[in-house]
């Protein structure tokens, strides 16, 4: 039995759900440690965390504060991820009893970072992409595979490229054998993640085979056993007629399209530099839609971005009634420190911002009480992954939608096919054909 107990908290994206991972396989099959869910018991507590809006930063303080009101004595605290990565030192100031800040491009360190007083690794061009972590990961159905690390795109508000530094690909032979062991070990389905997935291999650390995000789904599929290739997220930019059609086309490819659309009109998405107008944008989601109409496409959008009108707004809901997305993931415009959107003119005042986002909400929500309402007789293959209250499973159709029904664990990994009977917005509840 372990003589030590970690405990870790994970804040963001998927991307920083797969860091966590690495930690903990590193801690745990080097440093003889073994999780804990209760804080008080752990000899190291961990916070991973995000900088992509100014709330989880402002959560990362309050959150140690209350580690250092209840860790036992000895016990460390680190700071991890994107918010380590670009407040480094100053989180030492700000918390003097946290022990080590590690940055998101650091994560192969925290063995050292463990071990070394105050230490500090928040290079963001350290090179990880041929760094082979121990393995773990907290689903038995699911594998979470990193295919690169950073972003070159360098939107005028994201801080992403200053957290997570310049992309750089993962050779594919290091991924594929992450696939093959993980689906060896019991997972249906492969989750590739990526700042921007579909610019994969334009650029290696070293010489490595050539290949573009198409051709790697394409070799990833043939892995025996493997049921499911989902990734996150691609960049309209790079949306192709190959990538297209792969997507729409390979069977193991789940259908279900993230496509970050953060503004509908082309004068913002300039001020964005986000590459891309209105009209490539919606030219793409429509060709999808003809390739493969039942895919589901879900989308980022950010409302009151500087200088956005009336205009410029209303641009964007013309957007989302022609495309009918079936998610968004909504939110107002938040500066970011090291972005040149923080300083721009023309700063939306919060009282639009508040209302522009309160109309995109609510007739979003509108139109995805039709989409579902659709769904009512309807019959889906639904891969189980969680258990849940009230004797009920849950799990997620090939285009994403999850799906609850009565059952018990030996549900758990399976792929059953499912007949709704109460289509909800969050949920599709059903039984087993």
């Amino acid at each position: 039995m372990s003589a030590k107990k970690l405990f870790i908290q994970t804040l963001g994206c998927a991307m920083n759900v797969r860091d966590s991972e690495h930690i903990i396989a590193e801690l745990t099959q080097k440093e003889d440690y073994s999780l804990t869910e209760d804080i008080k018991e752990a000899d190291l507590i961990l916070i991973n965390t995000c900088s992509v809006r100014e709330k989880p930063v402002h959560k990362l303080f309050s959150e140690v504060g209350g580690f250092e009101k209840v860790k036992k004595k000895g016990a460390k605290i680190g700071v991890c991820g994107c918010t380590a990565s670009h407040l480094g030192g100053e989180i030492f100031k700000r918390a003097p009893y946290v022990d080590f800040v590690l940055g998101a491009r650091n994560i192969s360190k925290i063995t050292q970072a463990i071990k070394t007083p105050k230490f500090l690794g928040t290079d963001i061009n350290f090179d990880e992409s041929e760094f082979a972590f121990a393995d773990f990961r907290n689903s038995l159905y699911k594998s979470f595979i990193n295919i690169s690390i950073g972003c070159d795109k360098h939107c005028t508000y994201c801080i992403v490229p200053h957290t997570r530094g310049d992309e750089v690909s993962i050779p594919f032979s290091i991924i594929f054998k992450e696939a093959q062991k993980a689906v060896e070990r019991g997972a249906k389905e492969i989750f590739l993640l990526g700042q921007n997935v579909n610019n994969y291999g334009k650029r290696f650390s070293n010489t490595h085979e050539k290949m573009d995000f198409p051709d790697l789904l394409e070799r990833l599929s043939e892995i025996e056993n493997l049921e499911r290739i989902r990734f996150t997220s691609p960049h309209p930019l790079h949306m192709d007629d190959k990538f297209l059609k792969v997507f729409a086309n390979n069977e193991k490819v789940c259908k279900a399209m993230h496509m970050p659309l953060q503004s509908g009109s082309s004068e913002i998405l300039k001020a964005m530099k986000r590459g891309y107008t209105k009209e490539w944008y919606l030219n793409r989601a429509f060709k999808l839609r003809e390739l493969c109409p039942t895919a589901s496409i879900s989308t980022d959008i950010i409302v009151a971005f500087p200088g956005e009108s009336e205009k410029d707004f209303e641009e964007t809901m013309q957007v989302i009634e022609k495309i009918r997305f079936e998610q968004i993931f909504s939110f107002k415009y938040s500066k970011r420190p090291l972005t040149p959107a923080a300083n721009m003119p023309q700063q939306v005042d919060e009282a639009t911002a508040s209302r522009r986002l309160t109309q995109l909400q609510t007739r979003h929500n509108e139109i995805l009480d039709e989409i579902v309402a659709k769904h009512n007789g309807a019959e889906f293959d639904v891969l189980f992954e969680e258990l849940r209250a009230n004797s009920a499973v849950a799990g997620r159709t090939n285009n994403n939608f999850l799906v609850q029904i009565q059952g018990s664990e030996e549900l758990l990994g399976q792929i059953k096919r499912v007949k709704i009977t109460n289509a909800k917005r969050m949920v599709l509840y059903g039984e087993a054909v």
